[in-house]
């Protein structure tokens, strides 16, 4: 962990600076310098891509499965449902 007030600078080996541009009461704004050739990517934008990536690699069989696990409740929820029901 490193503390850093607006304007300062973070150095990660001699190519990368990740410039503190705005701290707000929530989010923190960061520039990053970085040369063309350094992927940079938000941690949820990296696993999204993946998933997708991942998916494609699917048979269509395997895919649906996975959609279907998806929509089904868990089996404590159903049984929940079906005592609320009585």
């Amino acid at each position: 962990m490193m503390s850093r007030r607006k304007g300062e600078v973070i150095l990660i080996g001699d190519e990368i600076e990740i410039v503190i541009a705005h701290i707000g009461r929530s989010r923190v704004r960061v520039g990053i310098r970085a040369p063309r050739n350094t992927a940079i990517l938000a941690r949820e934008v990296k696993l999204v891509r993946d998933e997708n990536v991942a998916a494609v690699a699917l048979s269509p069989a395997e895919t649906a499965g996975r959609f279907l696990k998806i929509l089904q409740p868990p089996a404590d929820e159903v049984s929940v449902r079906h005592e609320a029901g009585k």
